[in-house]
Formats: C-alpha cells, sequence, structure tokens
C-alpha cells in the first residue's frame, strides 16, 4: 500500500484504520482539522509511526499538501450536523470531490470513500442526499475510487448502543424512534479491516462494497439487547418520525447532541445490506455478530466498558 493518507483518522472509524495500518507496517498520514486532538484520539501507541497533517476539505491547498507523495487516500470525513460552513454539501460533495480531483492530479494510485448504505442522491433528507451525491462526484474526480458503504457501526464508545445505554442509566424512560426500522449493525473493527483489504487489493478499485453485519434487527430488537445486557428494564415511548424531526433540530444545538436530523432521516426507511453489490465476503472477511462483541462493553455495573 506504501503511504496512506487517511483523513478524518481520528474518528470513530478512522482511528481503528490507522491502527490497523500502523500494524501492518505501513506509512500512515492522519489529515485532520484538529491536529492537537490526534494524541487523545489514537492514543500514544496509535501514534507510532504517524505523522498528524492539518488539512481541511475546504482549503484545497492544505488538502494537495497532504495528499503529495501518497500512493493511497481513504476519505472517512463525516458530518452528522450542519455548523457553520461545514455543510452536508460542503463536506460530502464538494470537498469529498476536491479531495479526489487533488488526489488524481498528485497521481495517487487508490482513494477509498467511505460512505454508508442507504446513500441516495435523490433523497428528501439533506444528509442523506448528500452521501449519494459525494458518491457520484468522487467517482467523476477518481473514476477507480472505491466506495465502502458501511452500515449503523457498533463498538466501544458507538452512537447505537452506547447512547442507549447513556440514557438507560439516567432516564427511566426511553424514547423510541423507528422502532420498526430494520439495521444491519456492523462491528467498526471488521469495517476497518475490511477498508485496509480495499487497499491492498487491485482489484476493488472502482467497486462499491456494501459492509454490514450477519444479522438484521429492528431498533427496538437492538434497545432491548443493551437493556438486557445492562440488566435493566426501562418503559419505551414510541416517538412520531415528525416530532422527532423537531426535537433533533433543538439538540443540534448543544455540542455533542444525542440526536440528529440526520439520524432521524435513516431512521425513515429500512438501513440494510441490498444483496446486489460485494461485501464482506468478496474481502475474505467473517463479520461479527452483536451478540460476540457489545456484552464486552455493554453490561451490568463491573462489566468492560
Amino acid at each position: 500500500m506504501g503511504t496512506v493518507i487517511v483523513l478524518g483518522g481520528t474518528g470513530f472509524l478512522g482511528r481503528r484504520l490507522v491502527r490497523r495500518l500502523v500494524a501492518a507496517g505501513e506509512t500512515v498520514r492522519v489529515a485532520v482539522r484538529h491536529p492537537e486532538a490526534a494524541q487523545s484520539a489514537l492514543g500514544t501507541e496509535g501514534l507510532a509511526g504517524v505523522t498528524v497533517l492539518r488539512a481541511d476539505l475546504g482549503d484545497e491547498a492544505a488538502v494537495a499538501a497532504a495528499v503529495a507523495g501518497a500512493d493511497s487516500v481513504v476519505n472517512s470525513v463525516s458530518a452528522y450536523v450542519e455548523r457553520g460552513g461545514a455543510t452536508f454539501e460542503r463536506v460530502h460533495v464538494t470537498g469529498a470531490a476536491m479531495l479526489a480531483r487533488t488526489a488524481a492530479a498528485a497521481g495517487v494510485g487508490r482513494v477509498v470513500l467511505v460512505s454508508g448504505i442507504g446513500a441516495d442522491p435523490q433523497s428528501t433528507s439533506p444528509y442523506i442526499r448528500a452521501r449519494g451525491r459525494g458518491e457520484a462526484a468522487v467517482r467523476e474526480a477518481f473514476p477507480g475510487a472505491t466506495i465502502a458503504r458501511p452500515g449503523a457501526m457498533f463498538g466501544p464508545g458507538d452512537a447505537l448502543f452506547g447512547a442507549v445505554a447513556d440514557f438507560a442509566r439516567l432516564m427511566p424512560v426511553l424514547p423510541l424512534i423507528g422502532g420498526d426500522t430494520r439495521l444491519q449493525p456492523v462491528y467498526v473493527e471488521d469495517v476497518a479491516e475490511a477498508i485496509a483489504g480495499m487497499l491492498a487489493d487491485p482489484g476493488a478499485a472502482g467497486r462499491i462494497y456494501e459492509l454490514a453485519g450477519p444479522g438484521v434487527y429492528t431498533l427496538r430488537e437492538l434497545i432491548d439487547i443493551a437493556l438486557r445486557l445492562m440488566g435493566r428494564r426501562r418503559l419505551l415511548l414510541p416517538v412520531p418520525l415528525g416530532p422527532a424531526a423537531l426535537l433533533a433540530r433543538w439538540l443540534e444545538l448543544l455540542p455533542s447532541p444525542p440526536l440528529t436530523s440526520g439520524q432521524v432521516d435513516l431512521l425513515r426507511a429500512d438501513n440494510v445490506a441490498s444483496g446486489t453489490l460485494p461485501g464482506f465476503r468478496e474481502l475474505g472477511i467473517a463479520p461479527k455478530a452483536v451478540e460476540d462483541i457489545v456484552p464486552s462493553y455493554i453490561g451490568r455495573p463491573g462489566a468492560a466498558s
């Protein structure tokens, strides 16, 4: 793979990918908006052999400097809330396209864009639409780009089971938004392994991969799993999607909103693999099940966190 640039390398997925690439002996550069936060996100061990650069998808000169001399680029940058100039359009469409175009001009061999299952350029949701339009823009700028579409990712520090656990510790009643929506959660470490595999496989160029776990669950079932592991009972209060969307807009004013409009939009339809695109099987990976991983970080008091 040579030198790999990971944009968004301190995020939930990005930092796992960086650690995996470093462990494999790759030369890794992490390009982020806030380099000073890299050590706390990656840890001292994760930073060994990593060059951290300041780059923003709105700064073409900084991006060009970051990708210069690189063999591969992974764009794992994601915006779930629009703040100031960091709109969905700027991050997922124009910014992603600029990165792909800059990588092509620099002679980069491989580009991987992390998108998501359900990305749709025709969606009425600004978030989902931007994801879909971003995929098209990246492939136009870099025809050999690989698209990775993970499902809802889980693992320590996630916004899925971890959020349910946090709410359950504080509240006797839990809001249930889109309780019957079907999800196919995927272990974040499996996604990181898959992306590393895409970078190593010349045959992955130009392909779209759906990365979904082995099980399909309703959101209600996933919440029940978390509560059972915690040994707690909570009343689930169904909240219609309309009021949930309004609530999300208010919550987005918080520094770390527990619910966003994009998340509500994703719950309006099932978020599962289509079955028509390659995935883990083609990469030689057996994805781990929710039941195999979640008990290790969501459990009764005294369990591992």
